[in-house]
């Protein structure tokens, strides 16, 4: 038999390791609890747009999958700022998640001042959909391609008016970078949301407009507007027939607006890609393909690390858009 003293300190050098890996493995426990009740998300847009629907479609649907229920919080207001900040204020556990558009980054430079840091107080997670943008005309405008609209616009300098949901907006950047990148000198007409750009433009109080595809598709096929070309690096699903901007004259041209979901910075790793797996794989099922393809929303998708790519590019990107168009809002 061995000596007491030397079974006590065995003994206790056998407890001591295992408080010491206890004690060590917070984050173990956590994302093994993980998640061990419902999640909110929060939404900083009214219902029924498209964040409202690419959050809901796939973030339900990542409610199947683990086992608890996802609550859609739609905090709209101050262009998205007021839910963004909830966010940012919420613990970092995985149980507060933001659905949120390009405009995250670009009210950084909007705004004189904002309640968070717009790349440090957030975690990315995941892309959700791309929501790619047309060009589009009257059809009383005498141009059939971006080609001829870019000649008439040089030969008319200051005259074709193109219409915008507002200053800042991402339909004005992106007539700003249009603009820049062929040597057109348009006239911006703001309107106040995506609505009445789309409205002014069938009424012909504008000429021109680069709108997401789902505010004009129904237009476009029944004629009452003319698609030339659409702002990503490849052709769109729903427009397979319409080429890109950058391959119709002017190479380079690309300005994708995208939906994510993010968490606040700091939140577990392991939560992180938990829920991205999630989203990627719903992302994949066909009923939620088909139901964002309705609204001309393309799944998307990734690592964490895309995401965080794509934002501080982005935020680079719009940066100097916005600076080049003076817009800013108080």
């Amino acid at each position: 038999m061995k000596p007491i003293a030397a079974v006590v300190p065995a003994a206790l050098g056998t407890l001591g390791c295992v408080l010491a890996w206890t004690c060590g493995q917070p984050a173990a426990f956590a994302q093994q609890a993980f998640p061990s009740k419902p999640l909110r998300v929060v939404i900083p847009w009214p219902p029924g747009g498209a964040n409202d629907i690419a959050g809901r479609t796939v973030m339900l649907r990542v409610a199947d999958a683990i086992g608890q229920p996802v609550v859609i919080d739609n905090r709209g207001g101050a262009g998205g700022t007021i839910g963004t900040d909830h966010v940012a204020k919420s613990a970092p556990d995985g149980y507060t998640l933001l659905v949120q558009s390009v405009t995250h980054v670009a009210n950084a430079h909007l705004y004189q001042k904002l309640p968070y840091d717009t790349l440090r107080d957030f975690a990315p997670v995941a892309l959700l959909t791309a929501q790619t943008a047309v060009l589009v005309v009257h059809p009383s405008l005498p141009v059939k391609s971006v080609k001829e609209f870019v000649a008439l616009a040089r030969a008319r300098p200051d005259q074709l008016m193109y219409s915008t949901a507002g200053n800042g907006s991402i339909p004005h950047l992106s007539m700003a970078l249009f603009g820049s990148m062929t040597g057109t000198k348009l006239v911006h007409v703001p309107y106040k949301g995506g609505g009445p750009q789309v409205v002014g433009l069938l009424g012909g109080e504008a000429q021109a407009s680069l709108a997401t595809i789902a505010s004009v598709i129904a237009h476009i096929k029944t004629g009452r507007l003319r698609a030339l070309g659409v702002a990503s690096t490849r052709r769109s699903p729903t427009l397979p027939d319409v080429p890109t901007i950058a391959e119709s004259g002017v190479p380079g041209y690309e300005l994708s607006p995208w939906i994510g979901l993010l968490a606040p910075a700091a939140t577990p790793r392991p939560v992180i890609d938990r829920l991205n797996a999630e989203v990627n794989r719903a992302l994949k099922l066909p009923d939620v393909a088909s139901t964002l393809s309705a609204q001309a929303l393309d799944p998307w998708g990734g690592a964490p690390e895309e995401f965080g790519a794509r934002l501080k590019a982005d935020f680079v990107q719009y940066g100097k858009l916005i600076a080049l168009t003076g817009a800013r809002v108080d």
